[in-house]
C-alpha cells in the first residue's frame, strides 16, 4: 500500500447509467461499514478516456468498468490490484465480479411464458459477451418450452444506430411480420426504448400485440418509454459492495480468485410494456384487459361480470384454465405489480401507495404484500434501491 495507512482507490465506473450509480452506492456502503478509503471518482460515461495520471499513479487498488483494450492494457501496466465489473471480450487477467447475465434470459422467457405468450422474438446486439449470454439463455429457455424465437440484430458495432430512421423502419417491418401476440426481449433498455418506438410507428398495440422487456432497469429510459418499459433489475448495490470487499482482500495480499463471482439479478420490474396475459378467447381477453386497466380502482369480480357476457362460474372456470388464477387472484396480482412499480420508481409513502393500488388501509396492504411476495413493502423498496 501507499505510505499512508488509508488505501488509495480509483473508481473507473460510469456515472451516466443507473447500473454504474448502483455500483457506487454499494461501494460507498462497504467503505462506510468497513474501512476508510481515499477515493478518486469523477463523472464518467462508458466511453470516457483513461485518466492521464494512471501510468504514474502509485495507488493501491482499482475498481473498473473497462471499455477498451487500451484501457485494459493501461490498468494492467500499472500493476495495481484491480477488480473488473464489466464482463467483456477484452484481454486482461483481472478478476471479474458482476451480474449473472445467463439468468436474465431465463427470467424474461419465464415472464412471457407465464403470461400465455407463445410467439417470441429477441432484439440483440453482439458486441459484448454479456449481450450474447442474455440472448442465448433466452432462446434456449424458449426452445426448451417447445417454441422458436425470431431474432432482429442491431447490425452495428455499438448500441447507437448510424442511420436512425432507416433502423427504426427496418425494425418496424420486422415487428409487423411477427405472429401476434408476441413477447420480445430487448438485450438492453436502450434497445427496448427503440423497440417500443418502432411499435408505435407501426401502429402495433403494446402490450396486447407485442409485449417487451428490457434489461438493466434504467429508470429514465424505462419511464420515458411509451408505454413504460418492463425491465430486468440488476442487484447493482450488492455487486458494488462485494467488489469493494474483494478489492480490499487483494490490497491486503490475498490471492486473485480463479473463478468469476456472479450475482443473480433481482428480478423483473413489470411495467405496462409487458403487463398482459395472452389468451385466444375474446371474452376472456376483454375480462383480463378490464382487470389490467381497473384493478387499482378497487374493483370486485362483480364489476368484471358487468363488462363481459359470462356467468360468474364460467368466468372463474375459463380464467383458471387459461392463466391458472381466479379473477380475484388476477386483480390482486395486478395491484401488487403496480405497488412494486411505485415502490421502486417513486418516493410515495406506503399509505399513499396502498391507496393508489386500491387498498383502504396501509396495514392490510402490507400484510397482503408480505403474504404473497415473502417480504414487506419497505424491504422490497430497500432491496430494489
Amino acid at each position: 500500500m501507499t505510505s499512508s495507512s488509508i488505501p488509495h482507490v480509483a473508481l473507473l465506473i460510469e456515472t451516466s447509467r443507473s447500473h454504474g450509480r448502483g455500483l457506487l452506492n454499494g461501494i460507498r456502503q462497504f467503505i462506510a461499514e468497513n474501512e476508510e478509503w481515499s477515493v478518486f471518482l469523477m463523472p464518467r460515461s462508458l466511453d470516457s478516456q483513461i485518466p492521464d495520471w494512471l501510468s504514474r499513479w502509485k495507488g493501491d487498488g482499482i475498481l473498473s468498468r473497462t471499455t477498451s483494450q487500451e484501457m485494459a492494457d493501461a490498468i494492467t501496466a500499472s500493476g495495481i490490484p484491480t477488480v473488473e465489473l464489466r464482463s467483456t471480450k477484452l484481454k486482461h487477467a483481472f478478476p471479474f465480479l458482476g451480474i449473472d447475465n445467463r439468468a436474465m434470459g431465463r427470467l424474461v422467457a419465464e415472464h412471457f411464458l407465464e403470461r400465455g405468450i407463445r410467439h417470441f422474438g429477441v432484439y440483440e446486439i453482439g458486441i459484448e459477451v454479456y449481450f450474447e449470454e442474455r440472448r442465448d439463455n433466452y432462446i434456449q429457455t424458449i426452445q426448451q418450452a417447445g417454441y422458436e424465437v425470431s431474432v432482429f440484430s442491431a447490425a452495428e458495432d455499438s448500441e447507437a444506430p448510424r442511420e436512425w430512421e432507416k433502423h427504426q423502419e427496418q425494425m418496424a417491418n420486422w415487428v409487423r411480420g411477427l405472429p401476434k401476440p408476441v413477447g420480445i426481449m430487448a438485450c438492453t433498455d436502450q434497445l427496448g426504448f427503440w423497440l417500443l418506438d418502432a411499435c408505435d410507428r407501426a401502429g402495433i398495440s403494446v402490450p396486447d400485440e407485442v409485449a417487451v422487456v428490457g434489461v438493466e432497469n434504467d429508470e429514465i429510459l424505462c419511464m420515458m418509454a411509451r408505454p413504460p418499459l418492463s425491465s430486468v433489475a440488476f442487484n447493482s448495490a450488492r455487486i458494488g459492495y462485494e467488489a469493494a470487499a474483494l478489492l480490499s482482500r487483494l490490497m491486503q495480499g490475498e490471492p486473485v480468485p480463479e473463478e468469476p463471482f456472479m450475482i443473480d439479478p433481482l428480478g423483473i420490474v413489470t411495467r405496462q410494456s409487458s403487463d398482459v396475459v395472452a389468451v385466444d378467447d375474446p371474452e376472456l381477453a376483454m375480462a383480463l384487459r378490464f382487470i389490467r386497466e381497473n384493478a387499482c380502482r378497487g374493483i370486485q369480480v362483480g364489476d368484471i361480470l358487468k363488462q363481459v357476457p359470462l356467468s360468474r362460474t364460467a368466468l372463474e372456470r375459463q380464467m383458471k384454465a387459461a392463466i391458472g388464477r381466479s379473477p380475484k387472484a388476477e386483480i390482486l396480482r395486478n395491484q401488487l405489480e403496480r405497488a412494486k412499480e411505485l415502490l421502486v420508481s417513486t418516493e410515495l409513502s406506503l399509505a399513499q401507495i396502498s391507496e393508489r393500488v386500491g387498498f383502504r388501509h396501509a396495514q392490510h396492504f402490507s400484510t397482503i404484500f408480505k403474504e404473497k411476495l415473502g417480504e414487506t413493502p419497505g424491504s422490497y423498496r430497500s432491496k430494489m434501491h
